[in-house]
């Protein structure tokens, strides 16, 4: 299926301001808020709002509020998206203001990294207490090993391990196990945890969920667990997770619902309040996964949170369902 004419025509229109086709580079290397955009692009969010409304008007953006927040990515497909994907291919990245902007985009997740780093270095020892402030722990981890099933695990990867209780409630029915993160203070409490939980085949590393540099197809068993909220590009990181599921694997993620906890934000690095269904799943289906299966786990809490389980596989073609 094409454009009309008239359709072409509004989509260069939109994408043929110099401010709009900065913004559209910007967002094919990752989703953005709406004030990261103003801080990158030095202009006022008055602006940068109009800019980012004809964008979405001409289907070349997507626009997705999260709590107080409002993020916009590129359009996940269609003409315009291509037609704009074209565009960009012909767009020097080394133009001095394209260059610019992907150094103060550096700068923001160079602040964003900064800002994690010294949190996790402060809760690193405490970081199951906070956990359980906001959800009952023994439900999802129940909830996980029914996800998982009694059967044997060949490779388990953990990908942002944390303190290391994935690898230690998993670990004793995978062969060998594989925990990465970035923190150097969970990895060394994760060392701790394993070592007391005698999981003699389980490797810790530091590593980039992004780029794990692990083998395509090289796990039966993926999990990412409380990590993608944290993240500026959590469909990458699904991405990147799928790419390791080797046939009749599976990837599992825990995360929440959508919430409204702007604390968590303000206070927790929480970059991301929760993700949809939908969401999830088109993320999943794009890595080649299918047959996803949903587990909601309320809060006791009144102001808890909501956690979800989504679960995919590497060549099972069931529908997908919802418990």
């Amino acid at each position: 299926m094409s454009l009309a004419a008239n359709q072409t025509v509004d989509v260069l229109r939109a994408a043929g301001e110099p401010s709009r086709l900065r913004i559209l580079a910007l967002l094919a290397r990752e989703e953005l808020a709406v004030l990261e955009l103003c801080k990158i692009l030095d202009q006022s969010q008055p602006r940068v709002s109009r800019h980012l409304k004809l964008l979405a008007d001409a289907g070349l953006v997507e626009r997705f509020p999260d709590g107080a927040w409002v993020f916009y990515r590129l359009a996940a497909g269609g003409d315009a998206r291509h037609l704009a994907d074209d565009i960009l291919a012909r767009t020097d990245d080394q133009d001095p203001i394209l260059a610019r902007d992907y150094e103060q985009l550096q700068a923001v997740r160079a602040e964003r990294a900064s800002d994690a780093d010294a949190y996790f270095a402060r809760n690193a020892a405490r970081w199951d207490e906070i956990r359980s402030l906001y959800v009952s722990e023994a439900a999802v981890e129940a909830a996980i090993l029914e996800a998982v099933g009694p059967e044997p695990v060949r490779r388990l990867v953990d990908l942002g391990s944390g303190t290391g209780r994935m690898l230690t409630l998993l670990g004793p029915q995978a062969s060998t196990s594989v925990g990465l993160d970035l923190s150097q203070q969970m990895l060394n409490i994760a060392r701790t945890h394993v070592a007391e939980a005698g999981l003699a085949a389980c490797e810790l590393r530091h590593g980039d969920i992004f780029d794990t540099r692990l083998p395509e197809g090289s796990a039966d068993l993926v999990v990412v667990h409380q990590v993608l909220h944290y993240l500026g590009d959590p469909a990458t990181a699904v991405r990147e997770a799928g790419r390791l599921v080797g046939q009749g694997g599976r990837l599992l993620i825990v995360d929440f619902a959508p919430h409204s906890l702007e604390f968590l934000r303000e206070q927790h690095q929480h970059r991301r309040l929760g993700f949809t269904d939908a969401e999830m799943s088109r993320w999943l289906e794009e890595t080649g996964l299918s047959g996803v299966s949903i587990d909601s786990l309320p809060s006791a809490r009144k102001d808890g949170l909501t956690v979800k389980i989504w679960t995919a596989r590497r060549g099972q073609m069931n529908k997908g369902t919802s418990r």
